[in-house]
């Protein structure tokens, strides 16, 4: 590939601009798509990545492991001691990439060429010269005896998004991969969607749900000679963990009413069903509020400041969840902005919001839950 730094730079300059594609066709040169979707993928990478020169197309991206989690499942791996360690459908390589960072020796290994081209250069680019990376089918006999690795990680491709998660449908399937690599080892991990009942997965082992920033990011599963519990959920970056414990006395209630504070729980406890757990970790007494597929509530009457929650809420307000009602409530405690925390059908949101966020001024913000039939009206901490 005979694409260099310098036409990235350019074409990110264009692409910033506001140029199209003859500008680009014409300043380019004959790679100029590929080079304009590298480009592309370098300005949406910002946030994801330490470095601002990686070189991945848009695919790449997508499937590429955030930079905290794949230091993350580094530093976790390097605690059992682990010598070497092959991801199998490697892509753009961050991961086995920083894998490589805490072993001796790393394989990367994808079908697709550009892919492992991309992988090389950005093992360049981070300093890490002993990954041995093969373009090849993973799953082909003549790859499998090229490997020498403790531990086997994938990530496979997700298809488009289909009524249930299903391990036969990933690509390559965790399931293919494990039977291709068991007579070399018994040691896997494997990036699976959160979403996946866990019975359908075969194996003995720890499920790791991660957040990311507030927001659930990876499903990981280790089999067992990988494991520390069964269930566990991460929340990155603080890096706090908790693991179920089926030792700890049940002590979740639900509340009838919210408290003076609310307690937002991270979506990879729920996930993970850990919610006892948590609650043995906070602070303080809370029981649960409310449990929906997009947020999970406790309260409680006393505020808690914890790395276990997404964020925490003073409740300024319960009233019943009419539009109107609200938007009163707002201006009269001299709100002028509102967040909705709301379940409510799409085609009725934005006649709720308009309704509830009409002739509000000022910097106070509000978050708006419905609980029940009710409002409850509440600021972040």
């Amino acid at each position: 590939m005979e694409i260099n730094e310098e036409l990235i730079r350019l074409a990110e300059e264009l692409i910033r601009k506001g140029y199209g594609e003859k500008k680009l066709r014409a300043s380019l040169g004959k790679d100029w798509k590929l080079i304009a979707e590298i480009a592309s993928a370098r300005i949406r990478a910002r946030d994801k990545f330490s470095r601002n020169d990686l070189w991945m197309d848009l695919e790449g991206l997508r499937y590429a492991t955030h930079e905290v989690v794949a230091k993350y499942r580094a530093e976790r791996l390097k605690e059992f001691g682990i010598k070497s360690v092959a991801d199998v459908s490697c892509g753009v390589g961050i991961q086995v990439i920083f894998y490589a960072m805490k072993v001796d020796r790393a394989y990367g290994i994808d079908i697709d060429p550009l892919k492992v081209e991309f992988a090389r250069r950005n093992a360049e680019k981070y300093g890490v010269s002993n990954i041995e990376f093969i373009n090849a089918d993973s799953l082909a006999p003549e790859t499998i005896k090229r490997i020498d690795a403790e531990v086997v990680f994938s990530d496979p491709a997700r298809p488009p998004e289909m009524p249930e998660r299903r391990l036969e449908d990933l690509l390559p399937s965790p399931l293919e991969v494990y039977t291709a690599y068991k007579k070399k080892t018994d040691a896997f991990i494997f990036d699976l969607p959160p979403q996946i009942r866990r019975e359908k997965v075969p194996w003995k082992g720890e499920f790791e749900y991660i957040d990311l920033f507030g927001a659930l990011n990876r499903l990981t599963f280790y089999t067992e000679p990988l494991a520390k519990a069964e269930r566990s959920a991460v929340i990155l970056p603080e890096g706090v963990r908790i693991e179920s414990n089926p030792n700890l006395e049940n002590i979740v209630e639900w509340a009838t009413e919210p408290g003076e504070y609310i307690y937002e729980i991270p979506q990879s406890v729920d996930y993970a069903d850990l919610i006892n757990e948590l609650l043995h970790a906070l602070p303080v007494e809370a029981k649960m509020l409310t449990r929906e597929k997009r947020r999970v509530l406790a309260t409680g009457n006393e505020e808690a400041k914890s790395p276990y929650l997404k964020r925490t809420y003073h409740v300024a307000g319960v009233l019943p969840f009419h539009p109107v009602r609200i938007n009163d409530f707002l201006r009269k405690e001299g709100f002028g902005r509102a967040t909705l925390r709301i379940s409510v059908p799409e085609s009725e949101y934005w006649g709720i919001r308009r309704k509830i966020e009409e002739n509000l001024k000022g910097e106070r913000r509000a978050f708006v839950f419905k609980i029940g039939e009710k409002a409850v009206i509440a600021e972040e901490l």
